[in-house]
C-alpha cells in the first residue's frame, strides 16, 4: 500500500486520526487555494494524449526535477520497472516479447545515464530548457521511462502501454530506435508545452533562487519504512508536490492530506520543511503556505508540528496494522485503543474543537466552550462523527 492510499479510504488508521485532528475541515485551505488560482488559459493535451495523460504527468515530474539538482538521470520506479520485468513474465506468462522489453529498458537505462548528466539541466547559469531537438530527445526518454515505470506500479497495466503493444508485435525488431519513436507528437509537445510554462513562471524563479545543493527530488522520509512515500521536490524547505491536472479548480482532501503527511512523515525534520505546495503544470502556477499556517487553517488540534510528529511515528510504528490498510476486523480492537491513546488532550480553559486556549474562558457564570464562531459552527459535524466528545 502507500500514503496515497491510505489518505483515499477513510476507514484506514491513518486517514481516521488525521480526520479526527484536522478541526477547521478542510473548506477554508481549499478557499485560499482557489483564491490564488491564475486566470489565464491551461496547457491542454493534443487530441492523441488520450489515456497517455498520466504518461505524460509522469515524465514533466521527472524533467521538473531534473530542472532543479543533479538527480540519478533514471528515477527508481522506472529501474525497478525494468529491472523487474521477468518477475511481470512470470506472473503473466511467457512470450518471446518480455526479453526484448528488458533489454531495451538497459539500453534506454544506459543511454539517459549518459545524456542526461552531460545536459547539466540544474545549471542556474543556463535557463531551464535546452534546445528544441534535444528537449525534444529528452522527452522522448523520458516518456519510454514513464511506460517502464508503470511496471513498477502496476504491473498488470503494463501489457496495456504502447511499447509492450508494439514489443508484442514484433519482439525480433523491437528496438531502442523503435522505442523513442513511439511516443506521438502530441505527448512530446504536452511535455514541452508544460516546460516553457514553467521556465517562464514562478517555478522558474524559484529554481533561480535555490542552490542545487539545497534541492532534493524524489524524497522519501523517516515514516517510508512504514508507509511507501516520495514526494516529488524539497527546495530549500519547500515541499512541492507537482500536479499535472487539467481540473485545477479540484483540490480535494487526499491531495490536501498529501502534503500532510509527507510533512509529518519526516519525524525528525531533517529536510527542515517550512512550507508546502503544489505547482499546477498545466496552469504555470506554484500555490503553497508556510507550514504553520497549512496546520492553521486546517484546525490542528496540536498546534506544534513536533507534537504532531510524534504522534504520527507512533500511528505509522503500530504492529497490529498498517496505517494505511483497512482494519480487519480483529484488528479494529486494537487499532481503536491506539486512537483512543493518540486522541488530543483538551484541557480546561481550551476551545472544545480547536484546542487552543480560550482568551476568555468565561461568559458570565458559564464556561465559553469554543474560540470562535466557526469553531462553534464545527463542533456539532465533529460530534456526528464521534470525533469530539
Amino acid at each position: 500500500m502507500s500514503l496515497t492510499y491510505g489518505l483515499e479510504s477513510p476507514r484506514t488508521p491513518l486517514r481516521r486520526f488525521l480526520d479526527r485532528e484536522l478541526s477547521a475541515g478542510v473548506r477554508r485551505l481549499r478557499a485560499t487555494y482557489r483564491a490564488r488560482l491564475p486566470s489565464g488559459p491551461l496547457i491542454l493535451p493534443g487530441e492523441r494524449v488520450g489515456t497517455e495523460a498520466g504518461t505524460v504527468g509522469t515524465a514533466i515530474d521527472q524533467r521538473l526535477r531534473l530542472a532543479f539538482t543533479a538527480a540519478a538521470a533514471v528515477d527508481d520506479a522506472t529501474r525497478i520497472g525494468i529491472g523487474s520485468i521477468h518477475l511481470t513474465a512470470r506472473s503473466l506468462g511467457p512470450h518471446r516479447a518480455w526479453e526484448a522489453l528488458e533489454a531495451v529498458g538497459v539500453q534506454l537505462e544506459g543511454l539517459m545515464n549518459a545524456a542526461i548528466p552531460e545536459l547539466g539541466l540544474h545549471d542556474r547559469a543556463r535557463p531551464l530548457m535546452r534546445a528544441d531537438q534535444e528537449e525534444e530527445r529528452l522527452a522522448r526518454m523520458l516518456l519510454a521511462a514513464a511506460w517502464y515505470a508503470l511496471n513498477c506500479r502496476n504491473y498488470v497495466a503494463f501489457p496495456l502501454t504502447p511499447l509492450c503493444k508494439a514489443a508484442f508485435a514484433d519482439p525480433g525488431g523491437f528496438t531502442l530506435t523503435t522505442l523513442l519513436a513511439l511516443p506521438h507528437r502530441h505527448l512530446v509537445d504536452d511535455v514541452l508545452a508544460q516546460l516553457r510554462a514553467a521556465e517562464a513562471g514562478p517555478l522558474g524563479r524559484l529554481r533561480a533562487d535555490t542552490d542545487p545543493a539545497a534541492c532534493l527530488p524524489g524524497p522519501t522520509f523517516d515514516g517510508s519504512v512504514h508507509v511507501a512515500a516520495d514526494a516529488d521536490l524539497i527546495a530549500e524547505g519547500l515541499l512541492v508536490d507537482f500536479k499535472s491536472t487539467r481540473r485545477i479548480h479540484q483540490f480535494p482532501l487526499p491531495m490536501i492530506l498529501q502534503l500532510l503527511g509527507y510533512t509529518l512523515m519526516d519525524y525528525k525534520d531533517r529536510y527542515r520543511i517550512d512550507q508546502v505546495g503544489v505547482y499546477l503544470t498545466r496552469a504555470g502556477a506554484l500555490i503553497g503556505w508556510p507550514i504553520e499556517d497549512y496546520l492553521a487553517l486546517l484546525g490542528a488540534r496540536r498546534r506544534q508540528l513536533s507534537d504532531l510528529r510524534a504522534a504520527f511515528e507512533k500511528l505509522l510504528s503500530y504492529p497490529g496494522c498498517r496505517a494505511d490498510d483497512e482494519p480487519l476486523p480483529d484488528q479494529l480492537p486494537g487499532v481503536e485503543q491506539l486512537l483512543a491513546e493518540l486522541a488530543p488532550v483538551i484541557e480546561d480553559g481550551c476551545c472544545r474543537v480547536c484546542a487552543q486556549p480560550l482568551a476568555y474562558p468565561r461568559v458570565g457564570t458559564r464556561p465559553r466552550l469554543y474560540c470562535s464562531a466557526f469553531c462553534g459552527s464545527r463542533a456539532p459535524s465533529l460530534r456526528y462523527h464521534g470525533w469530539l466528545t
